[in-house]
């Protein structure tokens, strides 16, 4: 019993970093993206701002299942994959416009730099919070752990998206590329939203299964 306190406590402390890191790297990203006028580091950063408020629904949840592992999704969960969910539509709809618009009038961004080193240390952090958030869903046999594993594996997708985008930009100044990268964060910001809903209208733990 005492280890399994153990990893509860640490699962829960996962979920707190992820929140913390996420402020933090929307702060940055949204702040340098909007400086060197590159949407796909902009919009990078919004969504780390929206997987905030994803978080804090997971971080409720280990809570949950600690005290009974059987239980099914609350009504704050709930409510969070609902606002999660609104927020990750809302987000794709401005990315796709601003893209499309960036093509038709040519806009290029000063540097994509930034979006490299971001990308670069997000790709990191993400794979080691994977690693160690499915080393305790597996000791503690636990599915909405192991779900939320898989879930964060959608933030490496999308890191990566930015790397591949920002430094084929920098490396060639290939045009509309920063735009290409925008909408493949796009892509995978509406099948979050998606995913949010599918999982606040019923008690499957993650759609990333």
């Amino acid at each position: 019993m005492e280890k399994q306190d153990r990893l509860y406590r640490t699962a829960f402390s996962l979920a707190l970093f992820t929140i913390i890191y996420n402020v933090a790297e929307g702060i940055i990203s949204t702040y340098l993206g909007f400086e060197d006028e590159s949407l796909a580091l902009f919009g990078f950063g919004t969504d780390s701002f929206i997987e905030v408020i994803s978080g804090l629904g997971i971080a409720h949840m280990i809570l949950r299942i600690q005290r009974n592992p059987d239980s099914n999704r609350d009504n704050f969960e709930r409510t969070a994959l609902r606002i999660t969910g609104v927020a990750f539509y809302l987000l794709v709809l401005g990315l796709v416009v601003s893209s499309v618009y960036n093509i038709y009038t040519g806009h290029k961004p000063l540097t994509t730099f930034w979006g490299v080193i971001i990308s670069g240390i997000s790709i990191l952090i993400m794979w080691i919070l994977v690693r160690w958030k499915r080393k305790v869903g597996h000791e503690l046999n636990s599915a909405p752990i192991l779900a939320d594993a898989n879930c964060t594996m959608v933030c490496v997708y999308m890191s990566i998206i930015l790397l591949v985008s920002s430094g084929i930009y920098e490396l060639f100044k290939i045009p509309y590329i920063d735009s290409i990268g925008t909408l493949g964060l796009a892509y995978f910001a509406f099948s979050e939203g998606r995913e949010c809903f599918e999982k606040a209208r019923s008690n499957k733990h993650c759609c990333c299964d």
